[in-house]
């Protein structure tokens, strides 16, 4: 990838632009606050105008907004909620350019490519738009296809707002949010999601590896038309279905949404912990319930992959949590692995840390306790000892809490870190012996 660090004329002029534009729609908000009919805060109207700003710069820093709205615990209220307008579908290219891309990447017209091609776009977001088509021999599908120019408009919108985080570590708030970690991510993620060969890569593997245990059958993925792929355009199969945000727990409706998140998210653990790559954003748009009652994750933009160090310490969480309560097993687990080696305590003194750090956590009852708790707790040990994470342990706990918010709605009363269905390929033996003892039948 191109260096992020780098600061040029380019970088200059742009950055002259954002702080403009910024400080512009942000006053122009806290001017008119206090004319406001709702009674909100000031804080509310500068968290607004900055959002304005967001959408008047385009792409890179929709994205950003993204990523506030999708992280709200660690950033104010005012911001995190005023950022959920970024979650919605940006305006779409002409198709006139998108047809443009897509036929330079491909090498050949639209009518000798396709039978139908829709120029209206099913949806529309930062990088990218999806336009439904209907292959030669037939099949049904859609194509992801990139806006044109956006990889060197955002590769330069990055590396003035990185030159800005780091400028910003004067200030407390700036240097607590660790203002350029957050501009680094951005840009990993940004940088990886404009290769469409990885990401297409990525969305085939997931999707090999869900039936790898013969089971599943319930979940599934787009399957990718590889001879219809280019640089900047993704071709799969189209899927027909409703959104999760747009499912409703409703006994009458035939749809056993308990079952459906379970079948979802125990595809997923398999994914982090025994397969390698997971989705990295299972937001509401990204999970689908078909019209033939599968689950479908859909959008493999951002993928995580950790290091085995850390997937055999969330073997180990997982173990704990659904078959036999010992803790103690994870705190050695991370001790043995290395991760305790920043700290100077003994043994003993290190135990009594990682109770106290789990204590409040694991002192709930069983219905309140959360799995994504328990991986946040761990982070923040790991920091106290001096030992860093890797960022895609925060990257999974964030799609635990989406997880987590899915069960509210849909499953109430499910304790995710205690469904031994989940954990069936994980820990065979150790789920057989629980079920039987329990009396309990785990679903097919």
């Amino acid at each position: 990838m191109p260096p992020l660090g780098r600061f040029g004329p380019a970088e200059l002029g742009r950055a002259v632009v954002v702080v403009v534009v910024i400080v512009v729609a942000v006053l122009t908000k806290v001017l008119a606050w206090p004319m406001r009919p709702d009674g909100r805060g000031i804080v509310d109207a500068a968290a607004e105008g900055l959002v304005d700003a967001f959408e008047t710069l385009g792409p890179t820093f929709v994205k950003l907004g993204q990523l506030v709205a999708s992280s709200s615990g660690l950033f104010p209220k005012p911001l995190a909620d005023a950022c959920l307008r970024c979650l919605d579908d940006v305006p779409p290219v002409p198709a006139a350019k998108a047809r443009a891309v897509l036929e330079e990447d491909l090498g050949h017209r639209i009518d000798e490519l396709f039978a139908e091609f829709d120029d209206t776009p099913l949806a529309a977001a930062s990088v990218a738009q999806v336009h439904a088509c209907v292959l030669r021999d037939g099949r049904h599908a859609v194509v992801k296809i990139q806006r044109p120019g956006i990889r060197h408009r955002m590769l330069v919108d990055l590396r003035a707002a990185y030159a800005g985080a780091r400028l910003l570590q004067v200030f407390e708030f700036f240097r607590i949010a660790n203002a350029p970690a957050i501009i680094r991510d951005l840009y990993s993620a940004t940088m990886t999601e404009l290769n469409s060969a990885v990401e297409a890569d990525r969305q085939s593997r997931f999707r090999d590896r869900i039936g790898a245990f013969g089971d599943n059958k319930g979940v599934t993925t787009p399957e990718v038309y590889w001879d219809y792929c280019g640089p900047r355009v993704i071709c799969m199969e189209r899927l027909y279905g409703i959104p999760m945000d747009r499912v409703a727990a409703d006994p009458d409706s035939g749809v056993d949404t308990r079952l459906l998140i379970r079948r979802g998210v125990k595809v997923w653990i398999e994914s982090v912990v025994l397969h390698g790559p997971f989705h990295g954003d299972v937001h509401a748009g990204n999970l689908w319930l078909l019209d033939d009652g599968r689950l479908a994750l859909l959008d493999f933009g951002i993928v995580g992959e950790l290091p085995e160090p850390w997937r055999i310490i969330l073997r180990d969480l997982f173990h704990a949590t659904a078959v036999d309560g010992d803790f103690a097993g994870v705190a050695r687990g991370i001790r043995e692995l290395g991760y305790g080696t920043g700290t100077d305590l003994d043994d003993e003194t290190l135990g009594l840390e990682v109770a106290e750090a789990l204590a409040p956590l694991l002192g709930r009852e069983l219905g309140e306790l959360r799995l994504s708790d328990l991986i946040m707790a761990l982070i923040r040990l790991g920091k106290r000892w001096g030992v860093a994470s890797p960022e895609e342990m925060v990257l999974f706990g964030k799609q635990l809490g989406y997880f987590e918010r899915y069960a509210r709605a849909l499953a109430p009363g499910w304790v995710l870190g205690q469904d031994l269905y989940l954990f069936r390929n994980i820990f065979p033996e150790d789920v057989a012996i629980g079920a039987a003892e329990s009396g309990i039948s785990l679903p097919d």
